[in-house]
């Protein structure tokens, strides 16, 4: 059967017999656009989303940062004494578990934040993220209590993991769904910039201390005092987004149900319905959202959060050193990377996350080879040709990953996809880069494995469809001002014909 026979559309005599009949056909297919379909958004309403998101993740990154940065002397307060690479690999083996629980964090809040909500679930995850931060710098050290020390940090890191996993899912979405089409990128960037924000918070809090208090008192009770801190940062978040509406897209879903009939249906389906509706309809974006997250987390948890270990363990560095030169990349790329967000929107997310993938792949080697020589100045140069690449993804995923799913399951899928790609390349990073090096005696291991994650980047971004100044998948369009929408409108209507 030929595809005339099977659709009479292809078939350009019919369309000649019939003219009427499938301009009509046309019209019920894709409708026009009435004014009232779309969004003009509100900016103050918009910067507030954005606010309360990005501080969220912040947090986040903090709590993260926080233990990749004290990994050393963590290692020395909860693991028995012995071989110092052995309790490094205990550290960032404890490191580890909070991303292999993130998953079913992911699965469990992400489609709960598509059937009730973005804004209670992520304030959920807010709670969760604080209490098990918090409670991290009030454990016993193993001398006090032996083996419940590392038990009770590693079920805290598994409390982090599991909020951890409807955290970025549901903040990028939230902003995503708020940001009209043709500044997504922008506002999405403030997401990443909270990422640094907590990385610099973390590592300037951590040298600030160690500066003051030296190793020993680190050691003995200083490593406590960033944890704590999470406490009081945890409830301002709260307080932030327990203020925003529900995202427009989200309300317009909502309203969008025929009956109530249906709408009770909608949030009475189980956890187990929304995923297996995500695994068999969602598959081609998910494989393609989970090498993008793959390809970026690998490059972004080596840098941000291995290097300063790296940097003492690996170069004979002091802690301090690294984490100094670490912060002065980190504030570098916070002054840039808004910009970034603005390219993106300007000359799309494709062009920009081949800038970053291209980046790692042909500039790690060299700058590990610079990193290597060391002095400050041939290091400083080898972690800014890796920070220069890693913010053209940092600028541009949180807007590129939630364009790639539809608005019914946008939260779900994102969550799902994102948090399975992290747990099995970005938190394990420094577990894996530490056994290489041991194994292999290489120092520039870091290096290939970087350029490995960046050569399957560079096939996923390849794959994907350019989504810059365009609507969300599932949601209608989002403008800035009245005067956009009605232009919107009127490009629809042909002009006149004589």
């Amino acid at each position: 059967m030929s595809a005339t026979d099977r659709d009479p559309a292809a078939d350009p005599a019919a369309r000649r017999r019939h003219p009427r009949l499938f301009r009509a056909v046309t019209r019920r297919r894709r409708p026009k656009l009435r004014r009232t379909d779309i969004t003009v958004t509100d900016e103050a309403a918009v910067k507030r989303a954005v606010r309360a998101a990005s501080l969220g993740n912040a947090m986040e990154w903090f709590d993260f940062g926080i233990y990749a940065y004290l990994a050393v002397t963590l290692g020395h307060v909860f693991f028995p004494s012995g071989n110092d690479t052995v309790q490094l690999l205990s550290s960032f083996a404890t490191f580890a578990v909070a991303f292999l629980i993130r998953p079913l964090g992911g699965m469990v809040f992400g489609p709960m934040g598509d059937r009730l909500g973005r804004k209670k679930v992520l304030a959920l995850t807010m709670i969760l993220m604080a209490v098990g931060t918090f409670a991290i710098g009030l454990i016993p050290s193993y001398a006090s209590i032996g083996f419940w020390a590392p038990v009770l940090l590693v079920f805290f890191r598994m409390v982090q993991g599991f909020s951890t996993g409807g955290e970025y899912g549901g903040a990028s979405t939230f902003i995503a769904e708020y940001a009209p089409d043709r500044r997504r990128g922008y506002f999405g960037s403030f997401l990443e910039f909270g990422t640094l924000a907590g990385y610099v918070g973390a590592a300037g809090l951590v040298t600030a201390l160690t500066a003051w208090l030296g190793s020993d008192t680190m050691e003995a009770w200083g490593w406590r005092v960033p944890f704590l801190v999470a406490g009081p940062l945890g409830l301002v978040g709260l307080y932030l987004r327990m203020r925003l509406d529900e995202t427009p897209a989200f309300q317009k879903l909502e309203s969008d149900a025929s009956t109530a009939s249906e709408a009770a249906d909608a949030v009475g389906a189980t956890t187990k319905g929304d995923l297996a509706k995500i695994f068999r309809q969602q598959w081609p974006a998910l494989i393609l959202c989970i090498a993008l997250v793959g390809a970026y987390n690998i490059t972004d948890y080596m840098l941000l959060s291995y290097m300063p270990t790296y940097l003492s363990d690996e170069l004979g560095y002091s802690e301090t050193h690294g984490l100094l030169i670490l912060l002065l990349v980190m504030v570098l790329l916070m002054a840039i990377i808004t910009q970034v967000g603005r390219l993106n929107d300007r000359f799309g997310r494709k062009p920009v996350l081949m800038a970053g993938m291209l980046g790692f792949l042909f500039l790690s080697l060299p700058a590990f080879l610079l990193i290597g020589q060391g002095g400050i100045p041939a290091v400083s140069l080898g972690m800014l040709m890796l920070g220069l690449s890693l913010v053209c993804m940092l600028g541009t995923m949180s807007a590129a990953l939630p364009a790639l799913f539809p608005t019914d399951v946008r939260y779900g899928s994102l969550s799902v996809g994102y948090n399975l790609s992290t747990s099995l390349f970005g938190g394990t990073t420094p577990l894996v880069i530490t056994a290489l090096i041991g194994a292999t005696g290489n120092n520039l291991m870091p290096a290939y494995y970087a350029m490995g994650a960046a050569l399957v980047g560079v096939i996923a971004v390849a794959c994907m469809k350019e989504t810059a100044r365009r609507p969300l998948q599932g949601s209608p369009p989002s403008v800035e001002t009245p005067e956009e929408a009605t232009e919107l409108v009127l490009a629809q209507t042909p002009g006149p014909k004589f």
